[in-house]
């Protein structure tokens, strides 16, 4: 009889073996190069970071730039406008200076007043330039938005709300009231003030006939 010599074990599969049946791809070769793929996009990615924080620390840099000018063209405007209105407001303070050296020698007090109007005239036209404007008052029906009633009168023969008397003028700039006009204004008897004109004047005709 014969003996049956026991057999070997069998070695374990090597890890490559497996690999070189799949077509000879190896894994660690696979994951160097994702890992290369990986490297290249935070490349990518960092170079990206550095041109848009320069982009920004150059924005930054043009803002500030900005703010110092704005700054100092606001500045400049506002010394060249302030310039501008002395020198057109020096003519007439230069006319008011001849003026007051020639009253005591003025033959009489119409010629001192007919300087001081020659003055006055010459400033309104200085003012005009630069926009400002006398508010209308005297025979104008009352408007809040344009005059500031400090008296209030009653006189028949006048409309109701219309402005008597003017105590201090009211100017506007460039369209926009800087200050009303303080003034009188009619207010007749409730009474009176709901008939029509046509009524009043009637009414007023009627009484002088009588």
């Amino acid at each position: 009889m014969k003996h049956k010599e026991p057999e070997k074990p069998k070695e374990p599969a090597s890890p490559d073996s497996g690999l070189a049946s799949r077509g000879g791809q190896v894994e660690p070769e696979a994951s160097s190069g994702e890992a290369e793929g990986l490297r290249l996009q935070i490349d990518n990615l960092q170079k990206e970071k550095d041109e848009l924080f320069g982009k920004l620390q150059r924005v930054s840099a043009d803002y500030a730039n900005f703010q110092k000018r704005t700054v100092k063209q606001t500045t400049d405007t506002i010394a060249y406008e302030k310039e501008r209105i002395i020198k057109t407001i020096l003519p007439a303070l230069d006319n008011f200076e001849h003026t007051l050296q020639n009253a005591i020698s003025a033959e009489s007090t119409e010629t001192l007043v007919k300087g001081v109007r020659i003055i006055y005239d010459q400033i309104l036209d200085v003012l005009k330039v630069h926009g400002v404007e006398r508010i209308a008052a005297v025979g104008e029906e009352f408007d809040p938005s344009l005059h500031e009633a400090i008296v209030q009168k009653a006189e028949p023969e006048r409309k109701e709300n219309m402005v008597l008397e003017e105590f201090q003028k009211g100017y506007k700039l460039n369209g926009r009231v800087i200050r009303p006009s303080r003034v009188i204004v009619n207010k007749l008897p409730s009474e009176q003030a709901d008939l029509p004109a046509d009524e009043e004047q009637t009414g007023d005709e009627t009484t002088g006939g009588e």
